[in-house]
């Protein structure tokens, strides 16, 4: 499956073929399930998810990736039913949307369509991403839902969790951004905390707040781990861009070698969940002050996930272009 010769056919665009022909970089096919949950939807951080979503599209595009958009229809073979590891809850997700809503065909709104689409894609793929959205089934994690929880789309996470177990299977490179943190640790048989309690390090808006999505705290990152490989590439905005002024440092001094202590990189968040029992087989590589595990890694293996939003656009070009760059060079290498 991973970085493997491939011959034209269902799985490849004509434009892919010709490129290889010609003797050209091969790009790594980056897999992205998409979103489910239409941006009408009244809930402001649905629209939100569906936009950096976009984002995420547009900077594995940029880095050199090729991204292939993941849908249930995609995946026909791979949903017929749950996954039969990795989940500590009795009750798998099943079909459909549980908010009542009529699901996207794949090809969502704010840009999630800018990307190619391709059948039993997952054969083909050299990395996968696991994008923000909604609430994880806490019955995933053996947990009842609580009231706090948004978008909770059972569709979602039994597409995510497809994805994410193929990709593990096989081997391929994965990273996760917010839900899919929370998804992987969830996958490894872990659980999360299903609504934080206001403390010292403050993780969302309160009240949300459409012109600052985001709040902006401190992070360490353990040194030598695949998220600090990933933040040692960021470039310090001094001399160049300057970062906006609710960023502040926005990415710190991760340009810098890596002190004994760890890397300290200031980071875009805006989530009520976390992880709380770290699975079996994850590494904790990130934490912010107040304990909350912002980071975690397979050591075995080329898997990776945040708690926060690289792909912020407060950040600057090279902030949010480093990470995702060296997630793709990752993809790239056998």
């Amino acid at each position: 499956m991973q970085n493997s010769t491939r011959n034209s056919g269902p799985g490849q665009t004509p434009d892919a073929t010709l490129n290889a022909a010609a003797g050209d970089v091969r790009r790594p096919r980056i897999g992205i399930p998409v979103r489910l949950s239409g941006s009408a939807d009244p809930d402001p951080r649905v629209a939100k998810a569906n936009s950096l979503f976009g984002c995420i599209v547009s900077l594995i595009r940029d880095v050199g990736g090729e991204p292939v958009l993941l849908t249930p229809e995609s995946l026909e073979r791979g949903l017929a039913g749950p996954p039969t590891s990795g989940t500590t809850g009795s009750a798998a997700p099943g079909s459909g949307t549980s908010n009542g809503g009529t699901r996207n065909s794949g090809t969502a709104d704010d840009g999630t369509s800018d990307g190619e689409t391709v059948p039993d894609a997952p054969e083909a793929l050299d990395g996968v991403v696991l994008p923000g959205g909604g609430d994880v089934d806490p019955r995933l994690y053996g947990q009842e839902p609580g009231p706090s929880l948004y978008d909770v789309n059972a569709e979602q996470d039994r597409l995510d969790i497809a994805v994410a177990r193929r990709a593990l299977d096989a081997g391929t490179p994965v990273l996760g951004i917010c839900r899919g943190h929370q998804l992987l640790n969830v996958l490894y048989g872990g659980t999360l905390v299903q609504d934080m309690t206001p403390g010292t390090v403050p993780h969302r808006q309160i009240p949300a707040a459409a012109n600052r999505p985001w709040v902006w705290h401190e992070v360490t990152i353990t040194p030598g781990s695949k998220v600090a490989k990933m933040y040692a590439a960021v470039q310090n905005p001094e001399a160049g861009e300057t970062a906006p002024a609710d960023a502040g440092e926005a990415a710190g001094d991760a340009g810098a070698p890596e002190p004994a202590g760890g890397v300290e990189v200031k980071i875009a968040s805006g989530h009520h969940q976390a992880v709380d029992r770290v699975a079996p087989g994850l590494l904790v590589t990130a934490v912010a002050d107040d304990g909350t595990v912002e980071a975690l890694e397979d050591p075995d293996r080329w898997v990776a996930s945040v708690q926060w939003h690289p792909e912020a656009l407060e950040l600057t070009e090279e902030q949010r272009l480093a990470p995702f760059r060296v997630f793709v060079e990752a993809c790239r290498t056998p």
